[in-house]
């Protein structure tokens, strides 16, 4: 591991995010506050591009010292770079959302190819080859992905806390796992995010915007796949490490259809937008994620990595004290959330 690389990806990371700060002050890219904001101060925005251009820049840094495939390189060129164009488009005006969704499905159909289809998955002790239908369980995950952390990104901090202990903690079990140096990859990616962070650390002095956002669920996504190419198990690693998002995420989502409210529209009913309410402070949810991804997701996840634990068994015990939370703090239900 070249620790040299990851500190250079932090350091790039963090004077782009300066350089970004000041271009979107000056052009008026700005998030003016309204009744669906989190924060009450306007705040530039499109400090993700900061992320995306360190990231791309250490991957061609590591690429020359160790050797990776070139399938997930262009895996991670394509479709990264197709999702952060999709973003800063948006970021700068509004693209329509099927335009979006047309990217984002492009996108993840061109890292399947790369991947040359998914692996058996492994399920209480077996090995079931999905073929097609596993394929195109694998591009929605994807895509949900990328809308995942769009929709999370709503207080200070919290995506860019949630892609580094979790590309970390991914980083880790697929070190356990095989031994491979990819896991250096997923490990330069948290670098370049903690450059990032510097900037966005509660209170914020810039949010990342849609072109980092999508970047950061697109890549993390595709490696979660990678990872689970080489080690299946791998793959419930990385659902497990991502399981506060994904759990605030899909019961918010799931409550909001019910109501018959249009999902794709700007809101502030997450369980972590309420907590951050209720408790007065974005910093205190946003540690608080990390910690519950270091502390209590990432032991589930490294006994799955090395064979103790079945993947799905994992899962589930890792997200049912996520579920519990989700409901006290009434996650899409904004009926209670205002009582």
């Amino acid at each position: 591991m070249n620790i040299g690389l990851l500190l250079l990806g932090t350091v790039i990371a963090f004077f782009l995010t300066g350089a970004v700060r000041r271009y979107a002050l000056s052009a008026q890219i700005v998030d003016i506050p309204n009744s669906r904001s989190s924060h009450a101060v306007p705040t530039p925005r499109g400090g993700g591009v900061a992320i995306v251009v360190s990231f791309l820049a250490v991957l061609l840094a590591l690429a020359a010292v160790h050797p990776v495939p070139t399938r997930l390189l262009a895996a991670l060129f394509g479709s990264g770079l197709v999702i952060a164009a999709t973003g800063f488009i948006d970021d700068h005006g509004h693209l329509a959302a099927r335009w979006r969704f047309v990217s984002h499905f492009a996108a993840s159909i061109w890292t399947l190819w790369m991947m040359k289809g998914i692996p058996p998955v492994p399920l209480l002790g077996l090995s079931i080859d999905l073929g097609w239908f596993g394929l195109a369980l694998a591009a929605l995950y994807l895509v949900w992905m990328v809308n995942l952390y769009n929709f999370m990104d709503g207080i200070d901090g919290i995506a860019s806390v949630q892609a580094i202990t979790v590309a970390a903690g991914g980083a880790l079990t697929w070190w356990l796992a095989t031994g491979t140096p990819h896991w250096t990859l997923p490990l330069a990616f948290a670098a370049c995010v903690a450059g990032f962070l510097a900037w966005n650390y509660p209170p914020a002095k810039v949010f990342m915007g849609d072109v980092g956002s999508g970047f950061l669920g697109m890549i993390l996504g595709l490696f979660s796949l990678w990872a689970g190419q080489e080690a299946p198990q791998v793959f419930w690693c990385w659902f497990i490490l991502g399981g506060c998002f994904m759990v605030d995420a899909t019961t918010t989502l799931v409550r909001r259809v019910r109501r018959g409210e249009r999902f794709y529209e700007a809101h502030r009913s997450h369980a972590y937008q309420y907590a951050s309410r209720r408790h007065g402070s974005h910093r205190n949810v946003s540690l608080a994620v990390g910690a519950i991804n270091l502390l209590w997701l990432l032991p589930l996840a490294m006994l799955v990595a090395i064979g103790i634990l079945d993947g799905l068994a994992g899962v589930i015990i890792g997200y049912l004290p996520l579920g519990w939370l989700a409901f006290r703090y009434k996650a899409g239900d904004r009926t209670a959330q205002e009582a």
